[in-house]
């Protein structure tokens, strides 16, 4: 099942897709006031909502405005894919002439940090162009929603803790970055400002995804594509990830985890930046496309 939040005739919605161009109400069929609220539910409001995806009138997709799924309860995001690293440190390399090799812990432990969970928007939305930055880059990644908390899970207990996944589309102020990691903190500004995380424009329940997560996943700019890899392809799996996030610290029920780049899944591996007007589409498999338009300040 593939849910949404959308805004429908001034009102903010949760709702499941039924076929490829019509939704379904869940808000008013099943009392959901946001996708919170469904994910608190447990596997008595996914019951609920498969039922009422049987019986509920549609509603036209062309009717509705996406927003972010979810307001995430906390937004880590992590950097499990080997090939972006190498492929962005061989970039790296070319443009200073310095040797970047991939450190051991990043092999032995999954590495992440905490990301801005006020500064999400959905599908459709404007990403801003901060003022401070003249390299802006996008990042396609596939974002797990947990769906129940818990402390010191176990791999194998793990993926019964997620909820479902998303795209998740990581935007990145490359200046800013680069300078304020060579203090050895962050990232910082390379990555918080508003409008810099989007997710959407559904969350695919995790029964539909066999685990660990292989989708296909692609990444286009005013319609070229760019790259793209598949989700099978990660180092330490979401199961990996969400034991060791959990160690001595509890996680809850909406939190997002990112999956890190996928390999050639960002302009910055390519030799390509984004520039102001321009239209990125994230697609993963089974979940569908995320389209932002991005604009600098002004317009």
């Amino acid at each position: 099942m593939r849910l949404a939040t959308v805004v429908h005739e001034g009102a903010g919605i949760v709702v499941a897709a039924a076929g490829e161009d019509a939704l379904v109400d869940l808000t008013r069929a099943c009392g959901f006031r946001d996708m919170m609220a469904l994910i608190e539910g447990g596997p008595a409001a996914l019951v609920a909502a498969r039922a009422a995806l049987q019986r509920a009138p549609r509603i036209p997709l062309d009717a509705v405005a996406f927003r972010a799924p979810l307001r995430p309860a906390q937004l880590r995001d992590c950097l499990a894919f080997e090939a972006h690293l190498l492929n962005a440190f061989a970039r790296a390399r070319e443009m200073t002439g310095r040797a970047f090799e991939i450190p051991d812990v990043w092999y032995r432990q999954p590495i992440y940090y905490k990301s801005n969970r006020f500064s999400v928007i959905g599908h459709g939305e404007d990403v801003r162009w901060p003022a401070y930055s003249g390299h802006m880059d996008l990042e396609l990644e596939l974002a797990a929603v947990i769906g129940r908390g818990g402390r010191d899970i176990s791999p194998e207990e793990a993926p019964a803790h997620i909820f479902g996944y998303t795209v998740f589309n990581d935007l990145t102020a490359r200046d800013a970055q680069m300078a304020e990691m060579a203090g050895q903190l962050g990232p910082a500004k390379g990555k918080d400002f508003d409008t810099g995380n989007v997710l959407g424009p559904f969350i695919l329940t995790a029964d539909e995804v066999p685990h660990p997560a292989a989708l296909e996943m692609r990444v286009s700019v005013n319609g070229e594509r760019w790259g793209g890899g598949n989700s099978r392809a990660m180092h330490h799996d979401f199961a990996a990830i969400i034991s060791y996030v959990s160690a001595s610290e509890t996680l809850h029920p909406g939190e997002v985890i990112g999956s890190g780049t996928v390999g050639t899944g960002c302009g910055l591996e390519l030799g390509r930046r984004l520039a102001d007007g321009d239209r990125m589409e994230l697609w993963i498999e089974g979940i569908g496309t995320l389209a932002n338009r991005i604009v600098r300040p002004g317009r």
